[in-house]
């Protein structure tokens, strides 16, 4: 089938239920789940087709078959591999033909206490993931696509990458990190490609479920907006983002906490 074929029964409504398409391909790190599943739920509801990748292949598959698999390709493998960024971005072309807008989600945060004990080894194996990974997603799609056809990048930072983040540090400083590569692409790729940041706080997914897990009602005590996040609040925010309606937004950070730093110094 070919990709008009494919636009042209989405639009007759014959795609199972789903929207037509929009024609615009996203590749999306660390999206089997949480929240970069919640972004590839918010940007397939529009219409775009999504690349996910993730370490683990049967969460990839399980994510896919929720999300709609006609509109949905896999790539399994660790983010800081460089061998598996190449195929991600590799696979997309094939499949697609694009990739318009890259989503920056894969992190890791291993390890919980002071900086000052941290294992220098365990703070470079951070940053590997968290902000390495993604220039170098960053550079293959700006190579493969969007140097020539443009586009948009969304990082997921943090607010740990925008205050003082007591015990996870090394997470802190590798968001900051994100923060700061986003003003360098941003800078680096415009006109062509727009590049924004989003820095959630808690958002209720496994990977931060140590910080409210049987104290939820506690943790969103301190929100004005009295819950936590979900990933359906970022997906909303990353659609945004990658949207024509952005289009004179670059080098941003959008912070999404919920009014959190409404209570700074409370």
């Amino acid at each position: 089938m070919t990709e008009q074929d494919g636009t042209d029964r989405a639009a007759a409504g014959q795609d199972g239920g789903q929207p037509p398409l929009s024609g615009k391909v996203a590749l999306i790190t660390g999206a089997s789940r949480g929240i970069g599943y919640g972004i590839a739920e918010a940007l397939i509801a529009r219409g775009d087709r999504v690349v996910i990748t993730g370490r683990n292949e049967d969460a990839l598959k399980e994510a896919a078959a929720k999300l709609g698999p006609d509109r949905v390709l896999t790539v399994a493998g660790k983010a800081h591999d460089e061998a598996h960024q190449a195929l991600a971005v590799e696979r997309a072309m094939e499949t697609f033909g694009r990739v318009d807008h890259l989503v920056n989600n894969a992190g890791t945060n291993p390890v919980f206490g002071p900086i000052a004990d941290l294992d220098l080894n365990v703070a470079r194996k951070v940053f590997e993931t968290n902000v390495v990974s993604a220039l170098g997603f960053a550079q293959r799609v700006w190579h493969a696509w969007q140097k020539e056809n443009g586009g948009a990048i969304v990082n997921i930072a943090s607010i740990a990458g925008v205050a003082p983040s007591p015990f996870i540090g090394a997470y802190g400083m590798s968001k900051a990190a994100m923060v700061n590569l986003t003003l360098q692409l941003a800078h680096e790729f415009a006109p062509v490609v727009r590049v924004n940041s989003i820095a959630p706080a808690v958002i209720k997914t496994k990977f931060a479920a140590a910080l409210y897990e049987n104290r939820e009602e506690e943790a969103a005590a301190a929100y004005p907006m009295a819950r936590l996040g979900v990933p359906e609040d970022i997906g909303g925010a990353a659609a945004f983002l990658l949207s024509d309606a952005a289009g004179w937004i670059t080098g941003q950070t959008l912070v999404v906490d919920g009014g959190l730093f409404l209570n700074a110094g409370v």
